[in-house]
């Protein structure tokens, strides 16, 4: 899961834009006026007309100057003035996308630059794996030449990736490692004996890939004279089946999949010298059962960064290694009595004394300075407050940029702060809302994604000293408007104590012109999972956001509360659920119905659940576990015990089965299948790669057993997002109609 399946979390997702921090009013007309211009949102406005989708700035890549930016329109490559947003010439005409011998321009669906620009990488007939992994055909461009030539002609390559002096590309391509020199177009062979399902060079497995993010196993040295990648022996990797229907006789797809207790990958990590042709394997200790999350390439020449965590998760290391010899040291250590988190925080200073790394060590997330033999120089950032993501660090100005929750657990902003922990600074305009940054290299403007709860994002380019606006490039003033003739009301945010004296934050979204006196059916949603976030002053774009608001319409408050063990809160809040998910997160949400019961407009007994994934296992825990309080519920690819996740995500927040069995069994909604009593819905897809349907059957399975009633939905062949064609339509069309019926 990275979540389990973060897919619901960002389908349909927009990138925010502008800071507008208009209160609710502003953009929201009051419930009287809503009522009476409001048109009916229909699922066909979700799912196949895209009435609310909100529109952004995509395709943007920031040039090396600073002063300009490029974009994919149309097929070709257009460059744009950042100050003005208009476009300042075409840098690659469709015509000039001709392959040598070919009189059709290649149809391109992504493309990057080498370091002076002058190269440029095309990809076309890209076709996914899973979640991040890819191939496709690639070609390389010489602007000076205009001459378009295929990177390699033995078939689909992943991951083609420019060496930082251009010279060359490295990809995989049948789990193996390849270089060429595109002077001569001579493709060299890095590995040979890569094996699909049993030995991959340069790219993750699959739960490194879910799990720790990595698809493109392997990095440049900023030289460009050495190639560090990881490879994987799966070979004791247990297979899992899935079947593909639609021929007389279903498909067999087996792939690796360690299961929580299951063997693992054993992970090596090699450097590769591309001049002398010969490969050093670095020495990451004798321990086989361990992962190596993350690699890089630190400012000192031939000195390689390691990230090793041990199969717990709750120690992690940062080792240096002399790539000519292999050996390595430990220079920095994390260590948590619950796990510690793999990010992408690490960044060595060009001074090549000094690296600036993240940790909750004191509780929170913060960013701190070390010598590069791990010795503390600044702790740059602290209070009880989050970072909830590192930018950079702006060398030539000694300043770190970061955006955190400082202002609210709820919202999102960019502050700086230099490199001796002073003069913090929060860039932008004061007000709320929730910020997403892509800042330009050298960090004289950033683009800013802005949007707010009831507030769709607005995208504006600032500068990077003092937030300052510099010019708003989208602003779905339309969408706006849309919203005002559909009557969409606005969402509201609360929060409460429950029993134990735990502060819990939520929101809601109800009917307009609610009449006093009357009670309302609600829906709750949740989600759920260790560091998520659903209670966010943030614009949740169209997907069950709009669909909740389709909801009020038809007189339903929906309502949706952040649990113990989510994020924003700190580390105690986020990590109180170790070792026993589903416990503390099921006792939250009772005590979040019984709050909403009690409210004068609520009818306490017509409340439901709704959830994805975590929050389908938690629905389907609520709807056993806290069966009286619930009228009826649904679960979407839940998974219904631990032992059927995966390794790395089950095991950081669960331990292993062997070491817990407790932790996965007493929390598994078929321990308690006889507990149900509301109407159930149960939704699955077949080809669900991450949650596996699996999951659904032990369930259905334990239901039967227990001679409970409930309906179930699967969709053949679709993944743990359930889309494709009708199928988004489909889905909320039965799950709408479930709660009519039964809600």
């Amino acid at each position: 899961m990275t979540h389990p399946f973060k897919t619901f979390q960002t389908f349909g997702l927009a990138a925010g834009l502008l800071f507008s921090a208009a209160p609710a009013a502003v953009l929201l007309p009051a419930a009287p006026a809503v009522a009476q211009q409001r048109q009916a949102i229909t699922l066909e406005d979700l799912w196949v007309k895209g009435t609310f989708a909100a529109r952004s700035v995509q395709g943007f890549n920031w040039m090396r100057d600073g002063r300009y930016y490029s974009a994919l329109e149309k097929g070709e490559v257009v460059q744009h003035d950042v100050t003005t947003g208009q476009a300042t010439q075409t840098l690659v005409a469709s015509q000039q996308l001709k392959p040598v011998g070919s009189d059709q321009p290649i149809s391109v669906d992504g493309y990057e630059f080498n370091a002076d620009e002058q190269k440029m990488l095309f990809s076309t007939a890209t076709e996914p794996i899973y979640r991040r992994s890819t191939r496709a055909n690639y070609f390389v461009y010489d602007r000076a030449a205009q001459k378009l030539v295929p990177l390699s002609t033995g078939g689909k390559q992943s991951y083609a990736t420019f060496s930082p002096d251009g010279r060359r590309v490295a990809f995989m391509r049948q789990n193996n490692m390849y270089v060429v020199d595109l002077q001569t177009m001579q493709e060299t062979p890095i590995t040979t004996d890569g094996q699909i399902n049993k030995l991959i060079h340069g790219g993750g497995d699959w739960v490194y890939e879910e799990e720790f993010e990595v698809s493109r196993a392997f990095k440049w040295s900023p030289d460009s004279k050495q190639l560090a990648y990881i490879s994987f022996d799966e070979s004791r990797v247990p297979e899992y089946n899935l079947q593909e229907w639609g021929p007389l006789y279903p498909k067999d797809y087996r792939y690796k999949y360690p299961k929580a207790g299951e063997p693992n990958s054993i992970v090596t990590v090699s450097v590769y010298d591309v001049e002398g042709k010969r490969t050093t394997k670095m020495d990451i200790g004798s321990e086989t059962d361990q992962y190596i999350p993350r690699i890089e390439w630190t400012k000192t020449p031939g000195l390689l960064s390691i990230q090793r965590t041990n199969r717990l998760q709750n120690k992690l290391e940062l080792l240096h290694g002399n790539t000519a010899t292999g050996k390595t040291e430990v220079v920095w250590t994390d260590t948590d009595k619950a796990y510690v988190d793999v990010t992408d925080d690490l960044r060595y200073l060009k001074n090549g004394k000094q690296f600036v790394v993240t940790s909750e060590r004191d509780g929170y997330r913060h960013i701190y300075l070390f010598d590069m033999k791990g010795k503390l120089v600044k702790q740059l950032t602290q209070g009880a407050w989050e970072v909830s993501e590192f930018v950079g660090v702006d060398e030539a100005k000694g300043q770190a940029y970061y955006l955190s929750a400082e202002a609210s657990p709820l919202q999102r902003h960019l502050y700086r702060v230099d490199l001796k922990g002073k003069n913090k600074t929060r860039l932008g305009e004061a007000g709320n809302g929730t910020d997403v940054v892509n800042m330009s290299p050298d960090f004289r403007y950033y683009l800013n994604y802005h949007s707010a709860a009831n507030e769709p994002q607005t995208v504006s380019l600032r500068n990077g000293q003092d937030g300052k606006l510099v010019k708003v490039l989208e602003d779905n003033a339309k969408l706006k408007q849309r919203m005002q003739e559909y009557g969409f009301v606005p969402q509201e945010t609360f929060s409460f104590k429950t029993s134990e004296g735990v502060t819990l934050n939520g929101c809601t979204i109800k009917p307009a012109n609610m009449e006093a006196g009357k009670k309302y059916p609600v829906l709750t949603f949740l989600y759920g999972g260790p560091g998520s976030q659903k209670v966010l002053d943030k614009w949740n774009s169209v997907d069950y956001y709009t669909w909740f608001q389709m909801l009020a319409q038809q007189g339903y408050v929906v309502a949706i509360v952040d649990n113990r063990g989510t994020g924003g809160r700190g580390a105690e809040f986020k990590k109180c659920t170790y070792a026993q998910m589903g416990k503390l997160e099921t006792i939250d949400q009772g005590e979040a119905v019984k709050y909403l019961g009690a409210q004068p407009w609520a009818d306490k007994g017509r409340i439901g659940i709704f959830g994805w994934s975590y929050g389908g296992y938690l629905a389907a825990l609520a709807m056993t576990k806290n069966a009286d309080l619930y009228k009826a519920g649904i679960s979407v690819a839940p998974v219904t015990n631990w032992r059927y996740y995966d390794t790395i995500y089950s095991e950081r927040y669960l331990k292993t089965p062997q070491d817990n069995a407790a932790g996965y069994d007493d929390n598994s909604p078929v321990q308690f299948a006889n507990l149900l009593k509301g109407k159930y819905l149960l939704v699955h897809g077949t080809g669900d790669d991450n949650v596996h349907f699996q999951n659904s059957v032990a369930f259905t399975d334990a239901l039967v057993k227990a001679n409970k009633d409930f309906e179930q939905l699967y969709y053949p062949n679709r993944n743990h997002g359930i889309y494709g064609g009708n199928t988004r339509l489909h889905l909320f069309r039965q799950m709408t109609n479930f709660l009519l019926q039964n809600l």
